[in-house]
C-alpha cells in the first residue's frame, strides 16, 4: 500500500469515527497512532509516539489557552457579563429592537472575555431571552439575534479558536488577535444593521422597551467598564508591545479576579467553579490540538498534504474558485463536527494551499474563523442552535433556524470583502509592526 494510499484511508477512518459519535480529540490521536504503526513499522512509530505527546504539550505559548479561559470563567461567574448587558440594555432598549442590539452588544463583550462562542450562545439565551420575551420580541429576532451575539465569540479576540490556528499554523496569536479587531466590529456593525432593517419592515418584532433616564444610563456605566477594561488590557497591551499574548492573558485573569474582590463576589463557591470549568475547557482544548499535531505528524510522513496541495493548485481555475470551493468545504463540514477539530484537521491540507496561492496566513486565519462562525449557526445541524433551542425547550429548532438565516447574510458579506479587501484584517497587524 502506496503511503498516499494510507494518508487517504486514515482520513476516511477519522471522518467515520468521529461521525460514529467518537470524541474528536481521541479519534485523531488513534489514527495517528495506527496510521505510524501501518506507514513506518512498529519501532519507528513507538520512538515518535514515546516523545511526541510530551514535546506537543509542553510548550510555553499553549498557556494562553487556560489563561484566557481562566479570565472568561471568572468574569461569567462573577457576574461581569450579566453586568455589561444589564449596561448596553439601559442604552438601547428604548429604541425599537433596542434588546436584541443590546444582546448582540453583550455578546461582543462576552467574546472579548471569553472567546469562546458555545459559551456566549448559553450565556446569552439564558441572560437575554426572558427579556426579550417579556417585551413580546418576535421569537425568530430575539432567537437569531442571540445566535448573532455568540457567533462572535470566535472572532473578537481574545479567541480560543486564533490561539490554536496560530499555534499549529505557528502564525503570531498577537497579529492574530490585533487582525480580528475591524473584521470583529464590521462583523458586529453588519449584525446592528441587520436588526435596524428588520424592525424597520417589521416594527412589530422588535417593540421599544422601558424609557431609561439618562442619569439610570450614566449610572449604568458603573457597571460594564470592567468588560471594556479588560478588552483595553489585552488588545491595548500586545499592541502597545507591553505584554505577549501569555503575559496578556494571566495579567488579565488576574484582573478578572481583582475586579471580583473588590465587588466582593470572589466567593469560594465563584473560585472553584471558575477553576474546574477553565481546567474542563482548556483540556478539551489541549487534548483537541494534540490530537492534531500528531495527525499532521502521520500525514507528513505519508505526503499526502503535499500531494493534494499539488493537485488543488494545479487545477485549471483561478483562485477565486478555489476559495469559494474552500468556503463550501466549511460551510458543509463546520455544520458536523467541533470548530477546533475542523480547523486542525483541514489545516494540514490548506497551508500548503494557501502558500501556493500567495495568500498571508494572518489574513487565511481570519477568514477561517469567520467561516467556523457561519457554520456554527447554519442548518442543518450547527452546533449553536442546538444549545439554545436546548436552553430555550419551548422554542422549536426549526424556529431558531428561521431567526438566524436573515443574519446569514452579514456573514457572508463580511466574509468576501475580507478576501476583497485584506487590509481589512492585515492593516492594523502593519500598524502594530510598524
Amino acid at each position: 500500500m502506496s503511503t498516499d494510499l494510507i494518508g487517504v484511508v486514515g482520513f476516511g477512518v477519522l471522518f467515520a469515527l468521529v461521525f460514529m459519535g467518537m470524541p474528536i480529540a481521541f479519534a485523531m490521536l488513534f489514527v495517528a497512532s495506527v496510521g505510524f504503526i501501518v506507514a513506518v513499522g512498529f519501532n519507528e512509530a513507538m520512538s515518535v509516539l514515546a516523545t511526541a505527546p510530551y514535546s506537543v504539550m509542553a510548550s510555553y505559548m499553549k498557556s494562553t489557552i487556560p489563561l484566557f479561559v481562566l479570565m472568561g470563567t471568572v468574569a461569567f461567574r462573577s457576574g461581569l457579563i450579566t453586568d455589561a448587558y444589564d449596561m448596553v440594555r439601559k442604552w438601547l432598549a428604548s429604541l425599537s429592537g433596542g434588546l436584541a442590539m443590546a444582546t448582540i452588544s453583550a455578546g461582543a463583550a462576552f467574546a472579548a472575555c471569553t472567546g469562546s462562542s458555545l459559551a456566549s450562545f448559553s450565556v446569552m439565551t439564558a441572560t437575554a431571552l426572558p427579556e426579550m420575551r417579556q417585551y413580546k420580541y418576535d421569537i425568530k429576532l430575539a432567537t437569531g439575534s442571540i445566535a448573532a451575539a455568540g457567533s462572535l465569540g470566535i472572532l473578537i479576540p481574545p479567541s480560543i479558536q486564533m490561539i490554536v490556528y496560530g499555534l499549529f499554523a505557528e502564525v503570531s496569536i498577537g497579529k492574530l488577535f490585533i487582525a480580528g479587531i475591524l473584521p470583529g466590529l464590521l462583523l458586529f456593525s453588519l449584525y446592528i444593521l441587520t436588526v435596524y432593517v428588520w424592525v424597520k419592515l417589521r416594527p412589530s418584532a422588535g417593540p421599544r422597551g422601558p424609557v431609561v433616564t439618562w442619569h439610570e444610563k450614566l449610572t449604568s456605566l458603573k457597571l460594564g467598564w470592567p468588560i471594556l477594561l479588560l478588552g483595553v488590557l489585552i488588545i491595548g497591551g500586545i499592541w502597545g508591545g507591553i505584554f505577549t499574548p501569555v503575559e496578556a492573558g494571566g495579567f488579565s485573569a488576574f484582573v478578572a479576579f481583582l475586579i471580583a474582590f473588590t465587588r466582593k463576589r470572589l466567593t469560594l463557591q465563584t473560585i472553584i467553579g471558575s477553576i474546574d470549568d477553565s481546567i474542563r475547557i482548556s483540556a478539551m482544548v489541549l487534548m483537541i490540538l494534540m490530537g492534531a499535531v500528531m495527525l499532521n505528524y502521520f500525514l507528513v510522513v505519508t505526503g499526502l498534504p503535499s500531494t493534494v496541495a499539488s493537485y488543488i493548485l494545479a487545477l485549471p481555475v483561478s483562485p477565486v474558485v478555489l476559495m469559494i470551493i474552500i468556503i463550501c468545504f466549511y460551510l458543509v463540514m463546520g455544520c458536523l463536527m467541533d470548530a477546533s477539530g475542523l480547523i486542525l484537521i483541514s489545516l494540514p491540507i490548506f497551508i500548503p494551499v494557501m502558500n501556493g496561492l500567495g495568500i498571508d496566513l494572518v489574513l487565511f486565519g481570519i477568514f477561517l474563523v469567520l467561516m467556523v462562525e457561519i457554520a456554527s449557526v447554519t442548518p442543518p445541524i450547527g452546533l449553536g442552535v442546538f444549545v439554545i433551542s436546548g436552553m430555550a425547550r419551548d422554542v422549536p429548532m426549526y424556529t431558531v433556524f428561521r431567526g438566524i438565516v436573515p443574519f446569514l447574510l452579514p456573514m457572508m458579506v463580511c466574509v468576501v470583502l475580507v478576501l476583497a479587501f485584506p487590509q481589512i484584517a492585515l492593516f492594523l497587524p502593519n500598524i502594530m509592526l510598524g
